[in-house]
């Protein structure tokens, strides 16, 4: 093996194991001290925690759940969701186990933080799970749990992945409700920490690089187009379009933006036709000139703005 290849093999265990542990403080330094959940295997581990009252800690159930998880992964997808995702599911259960084990009186350290203000706890809580799952996502490792039985289930019917991390999150968090104790303000504060977390990681995944995709129709698409080329410095292209009511032949145009360029590109189209229709929607990655580069491990010819510039103003297909 090159020494670069296995320096990059190693910087990505070590970030990928830095995320786990952030992940993973996030729980048990804020979340569990402050009698909180949210959803995942790790928000249903929490869950069995507090109904049984400490008796079943998420160090223990964790790693069983997701090792039942695993080996119904192996058979039913093989080895799709490979080697970092088991390193992770192995670490972090170690994590779960060894993280509350921390306090004062064995290790002269006290990591579990308990604060008056929930909201703040769902503040922190929800940035530190993000930034932890964010940076193991980011190496090509998983957490394992729900995206697996996601995984799974979309293999064999025709559900989504996204939609089973929303069922299996509204059902894990609402089996709150069944712990004694619990309260809708703890339901409330579990859903809110959910949505920081999404929010978050969305975020920490895409940062300011998040694009979108703007559909124009307009019976002054060429002014537009010209406008939007020259003035505000994003590529167009000219799709044929047939309105099958009128069946009237016209030009859809598409442009590529950067999202915070949204507004100033929906502006600049309606000053020229207040009567436009406009469709707008998140593009997940956008690859090429001007926007992201296709990772391939070839050094990349660097290019000036300029030149992206032009390149981008020229992006017809």
């Amino acid at each position: 093996m090159k020494p670069n290849k296995l320096l990059a093999i190693l910087w990505d265990y070590f970030l990928i194991s830095l995320g786990t542990l952030i992940f993973c403080l996030a729980w048990t330094s804020f979340i569990q001290p402050n009698s909180l959940t949210s959803g995942g295997l790790t928000g249903l581990c929490t869950i069995i925690q507090y109904a049984t009252n400490g008796r079943i800690p998420i160090g223990f159930t964790y790693p069983i759940i997701n090792g039942g998880l695993l080996v119904l992964g192996f058979l039913s997808l093989g080895k799709s969701f490979g080697f970092k995702t088991i390193y992770v599911i192995g670490l972090s259960s170690i994590l779960f186990s060894v993280l509350p084990n921390f306090d004062g009186e064995v290790w002269n350290l006290n990591l579990r933080v308990v604060m008056n203000n929930k909201l703040l706890v769902v503040l922190v809580g929800a940035f530190m799970e993000s930034v932890g799952i964010g940076l193991v996502l980011l190496r090509g490792g998983s957490t394992g749990g729900t995206d697996i039985v996601a995984m799974i289930i979309n293999k064999y019917w025709p559900i989504s992945p996204g939609k089973v991390y929303l069922y299996s999150d509204l059902f894990i968090i609402a089996s709150l409700l069944l712990v004694p104790g619990k309260t809708i303000e703890d339901l409330i504060y579990a859903y809110v920490l959910m949505l920081g977390f999404s929010f978050g990681v969305d975020y920490v995944l895409l940062g300011d690089k998040s694009s979108v995709q703007i559909l124009v129709f307009s019976s002054k698409y060429e002014k537009i187009a010209d406008h939007i080329i020259h003035d505000v410095r994003r590529g167009v292209t000219a799709l044929q379009s047939v309105g099958w009511y009128s069946q009237k032949e016209s030009k859809v145009l598409l442009i590529i933006a950067r999202k915070q360029q949204m507004n100033e590109v929906v502006n600049e189209i309606k000053s020229i036709d207040k009567k436009a229709f406009i469709s707008v929607s998140t593009a997940m990655s956008v690859y090429g000139e001007g926007f992201e580069e296709v990772k391939t491990g070839l050094k990349k010819k660097k290019t000036n703005k300029a030149e992206e510039e032009a390149v981008c103003q020229e992006a017809e297909s």
